[in-house]
């Protein structure tokens, strides 16, 4: 190991790196999924190869990378930069049954599909959408329902080629470059770059994506995941993966309160780590618990007819949870419905007779909705309406953005606290929105204790009251041992960007951009993103 890291010059013949400015064209990537208002594009430039990225960041002043523009910050919404679109970096490169290793632009569906059909493996921390490319969800940290398992997207990395704002290329493996004395040196064709490790301490929780990542004797690998391409452009990524891939059972479970729903998500939390614990083949193992407030079952509801979601939702539903449950590899799906019928009888046993038991035991098998293994239908369906409360609540922002008042944007919290203080931070959450007369629903992963509350806009005085009360719940999660900034980054957004600034301070927001000026001085790549834009210094 070295705290030294050699850059190299970029791969490949530079074959596209002409920058489109057809206005047609850049009106398709001018806002990202967050509806962050006033995108300005000077250019979109989509390369193929290193050297194409490289020639890219050499010859403009102001570079935005993105891959899907799946981002919920506004990180991949342009102020006069030039895009530069990872989209035709899409090759997967290599897969066994430990590691898959592809380029930035490859959606998570393909990848996924990809080390199924190769492997048998499976990649545990993708988020819930699979749209997403690779690049961004290490750019941001990325993390989704299985964290409480299995950890956010850092812990699945090993190793990341990153075009510097120098144009060239760093190959890192983890393990191999590890500060020492607070900083790393990166040697490059023009001399040394020190790079400095902020001190400030990180929230022990298991999802941040809250500005870069700082722990002494750190990796330099880390420095770049969850750094938001203001650091460099991620162009290939080595993956570890799981395998063989466990089979996966789902249970929607509709919760006539949240204080039930609380007790049995808290009784599963325990039963799966006893689980792991002893090795236990019988025992219940659960990888994922999402949550869905009532006002979430409402909207869905209201949105999208039962019929065309297949699932019913009583009136009496005050929370849904979607649980899912891992089972040995290869179970068969008329072998789980068996053990779902017979879970009732004393001499079953089994995962999922286990997991039947302790629901009857709150009085919620009535009602509860099942998905064996390979019932690709049916799992489909109970996925589809975990997936319909965000797309609903975003097509509601965005209507109130086209009808009632253009300055409207998606105003949401991202927020994780330490599953024993999720109930007080959401009475917290319902608190501070009631207050304001806002309309809001919560949903999220209630397993790691990390919910989205969003704001359902009728005005832009609920979205200007929506993220005052943000600002509140910052603060208190932080208080509760928890991070402001749990999973999806902190890109532009003012609001997040204070909710950074609260975290830290303003002494750990300038470690940050000695950071930052240390490795791009020209404050070329994706200026604005984490922090404010600043002039070069």
């Amino acid at each position: 190991m070295s705290h030294i890291c050699v850059t190299r010059q970029p791969h490949g013949a530079a074959t596209s790196s002409d920058v489109i400015t057809d206005a047609d064209v850049l009106n398709a990537h001018l806002e990202d999924a967050a509806h962050y208002p006033g995108g300005r594009a000077a250019g979109i430039a989509s390369p193929r190869t290193e050297a194409d990225v490289s020639a890219i960041v050499s010859a403009h002043a102001a570079i935005l990378p993105i891959g899907a523009q799946s981002s919920l910050t506004g990180g991949a919404t342009p102020y006069d930069d030039v895009l530069l679109s990872t989209s035709r970096m899409n090759q997967i490169l290599e897969v066994d049954g430990h590691r898959a290793t592809c380029e930035a632009g490859v959606a998570l569906s393909a990848l996924e599909e990809a080390i199924r059909q190769r492997a048998r493996a499976t990649y545990p921390p993708r988020p819930t959408f699979t749209g997403a490319f690779a690049g961004g969800t290490v750019a941001t940290n990325a993390a989704g329902a299985a964290t409480f398992k299995y950890g956010s997207t850092r812990n699945w990395v090993d190793a990341l080629t990153v075009i510097l704002a120098n144009g060239e290329a760093l190959d890192i493996s983890r393990g191999r470059c590890v500060a020492s004395n607070q900083q790393f040196v990166i040697r490059t064709s023009k001399g040394e770059l020190n790079v400095p490790v902020p001190t400030y301490q990180m929230p022990a929780v298991a999802k941040r994506s809250a500005g870069y990542f700082a722990a002494p004797d750190m990796d330099l690998i880390d420095l770049f995941i969850g750094s938001e391409g203001t650091l460099g452009i991620i162009t290939s990524i080595t993956l570890r993966l799981l395998s063989p891939a466990p089979a996966i059972a789902l249970a929607l479970v509709m919760c006539p309160s949240e204080e039930i729903g609380l007790r049995l998500a808290s009784a599963l939390r325990a039963r799966s780590v006893e689980t792991w614990r002893s090795g236990d083949p019988h025992g219940i193992d659960t990888c994922a618990i999402e949550h869905l407030d009532r006002r979430s079952l409402e909207v869905v509801r209201e949105e999208n007819p039962t019929a065309t979601l297949k699932v019913a939702v009583p009136a009496n539903a005050e929370m849904a949870l979607l649980i899912q449950l891992e089972l040995p590899h290869g179970t068969r799906t008329d072998a789980a419905y068996e053990q779902i019928a017979s879970a009732l009888s004393p001499e079953a046993d089994g995962p999922l007779v286990r997991f039947c038991r302790l629901v009857d035991e709150f009085g919620l098998m009535d009602s509860t909705e099942f998905a064996a293994p390979g019932d690709e239908r049916r799992s489909g369906e109970l996925l589809a309406f975990r997936e319909a409360v965000p797309a609903a609540v975003n097509r509601l922002v965005g209507y109130a953005k086209r009808t009632i008042d253009a300055r409207i944007e998606k105003t949401a919290a991202d927020m994780v606290v330490p599953f024993h203080e999720f109930a007080a931070m959401m009475q917290v959450y319902r608190d501070g929105f009631s207050a304001r007369g806002l309309d809001y629903a919560v949903w999220g992963h209630l397993s790691d204790g990390n919910v989205h509350p969003n704001v359902i806009p009728r005005s832009y005085e609920d979205v200007v009251a929506g993220k005052d009360a943000i600002l509140e719940f910052g603060r208190v999660a932080a208080r509760l041992g928890g991070c402001p900034l749990a999973e999806h980054g902190v890109g532009r957004n003012p609001v997040k960007q204070a909710l950074l600034r609260e975290l830290y301070g303003e002494k750990g927001i300038e470690q940050m951009r000695a950071l930052k000026r240390a490795l791009d001085p020209e404050w070329k790549l994706a200026p604005g993103v984490i922090f404010e834009r600043l002039a070069p210094q």
